[in-house]
């Protein structure tokens, strides 16, 4: 096993190399004097970083926990805290460095490796040029982008909840993070990304985080195949308190998320705050009224769903659209992605186990559309353009499709991706960890 996965570390620096290959060389990011430090700003900024990382641990970690049966909370658990350890490391490493970097329009360079270059002061001095950067430490935008890296890859486990296995979710992790979320990251957020440049707008994440993620668990769901019994026996969610609890610390958590994305604490973060809110409050109720009306009754798991469409809708749009965009975001993706999460799975078949695409793919794909139709440009300084925002979501897409597919098929090849029938009836809690939740 051990030269299994060495191998498996060894296919990720080729993999690694070619991307290296066409960025630019490892001059640096361009440094230019920046303001005096804005002690306000930087405190927001302190605040939403921690958010955004409770929103993986503990809120993804208890959502996803709470609806997956018991025999398997545990495992569903630890993927959400082990990837938060794993994509940490990575992008201190090499993902930042990757990312958000000058480099090419392409990829970043090497220049912060390590974070090497990187300037500790405690009131002002030379930062790296970046929106973002302009007021608080760079250390302080590395660690709020990281938190972004990590939830990215936590929510495609969604997709594959309760049948893969444990060494393969490590390894397939760490090379998506680096072959898809780095890149991808880089063109839409990154000074001088492609994407940037074609005017494609993603204020916190919805082409970034949200189609990535929902296209990527699409795609694992497809290659591992249906969880055995799916369709014959019934597979009730264990614990809805927890998913419940888990949902109200996204919805908080997400302030961060989208607020925090503004860079300061400022008008624009008090705006995004708003659409945020109501946002998610009119999917929620959307949500919930769409299920009274098809299935007679209104469930605990169709609200809480219902608000994380909508958090996960209004994210590309929050800093750029006024009360009304956030209000039609909200109701649209209230309904669309109830239909996505239940009539489209059940219509084709796939074992998304948790709605990773339902909710994410396709929340993702609407509010980055939408943002195209209702930016304010007084608001976030640009206008929207469907075109722009086609091209973001397409691109994005068939990339992540593509790669993710690829990747699957290496680790497969290599170690396996999925336990065996009677490890999967036994329960991953105790087949892959030992332990049991009683």
């Amino acid at each position: 096993m051990m030269k299994k996965l060495l191998a498996i570390t060894l296919l990720a620096g080729g993999c690694l190399a070619a991307p290296l290959a066409f960025a630019a060389a490892p001059a640096g990011p361009a440094i230019a004097d920046a303001k005096s430090i804005n002690a306000g700003d930087t405190a927001w900024m302190l605040i939403s970083t921690a958010l955004v990382l409770f929103m993986t641990i503990p809120g993804l970690a208890l959502f996803y926990g709470g609806m997956v049966r018991k025999k398997n909370v545990l495992a569903t658990l630890m993927q959400s805290f082990a990837i938060t350890a794993l994509i940490t490391v990575l992008w201190v490493v090499i993902g930042y460095s990757l990312a958000f970097t000058v480099g090419s329009p392409y990829l970043g360079d090497l220049s912060r490796v390590m974070l090497d270059g990187m300037v500790y002061l405690k009131d002002a001095g030379k930062l790296a040029v970046h929106p973002l950067a302009a007021t608080i430490p760079e250390s302080v935008f590395m660690t709020f982008q990281m938190t972004f890296a990590i939830i990215t890859p936590a929510l495609i486990t969604g997709a594959f909840a309760e049948r893969m296995k444990f060494s393969a979710m490590l390894a397939f992790m760490a090379l998506w993070s680096l072959l898809v979320y780095v890149p991808v990251a880089h063109w839409v957020w990154a000074p001088g990304g492609w994407m940037a440049d074609k005017g494609v707008l993603d204020f916190a994440g919805g082409t970034v985080v949200h189609i990535n993620a929902g296209i990527a668990g699409l795609v694992t769901a497809l290659v591992l195949g249906k969880r055995v019994g799916f369709g014959k026996e019934a597979m009730p969610p264990h614990n809805l308190v927890l998913t419940l609890v888990g949902a109200s610390m996204l919805w908080v958590g997400w302030f961060g998320f989208n607020a925090g994305s503004a860079g300061a604490a400022d008008g624009r973060a008090g705006m995004a705050m708003v659409t945020t809110q109501l946002a998610t409050a009119a999917a929620a109720l959307a949500w919930m009224f769409a299920e009274w009306i098809t299935k007679k009754k209104p469930s605990v798991l169709g609200i809480a769903s219902g608000a994380v469409a909508g958090l996960v809708a209004i994210t590309p749009a929050a800093g750029f659209v006024d009360v009304k965009g956030a209000l039609i975001i909200g109701i649209a993706a209230g309904v669309v992605c109830f239909w996505g999460a239940t009539g489209l799975k059940h219509m084709l078949g796939y074992d998304d186990s948790l709605d990773a695409f339902g909710v994410h793919g396709i929340g993702g794909i609407l509010g980055a559309l939408l943002t195209g139709v209702l930016a304010v440009k007084e608001i976030g300084g640009a206008d929207g353009s469907l075109a722009a925002q086609a091209l973001g979501v397409g691109v994005t897409a068939v990339y992540c499709a593509i790669v993710t597919f690829i990747l699957l098929k290496l680790i497969n090849a290599v170690i396996g991706l999925r336990v065996a029938e009677d490890e999967e009836r036994e329960g991953l809690d105790l087949i892959l960890h030992g332990e049991r939740v009683e």
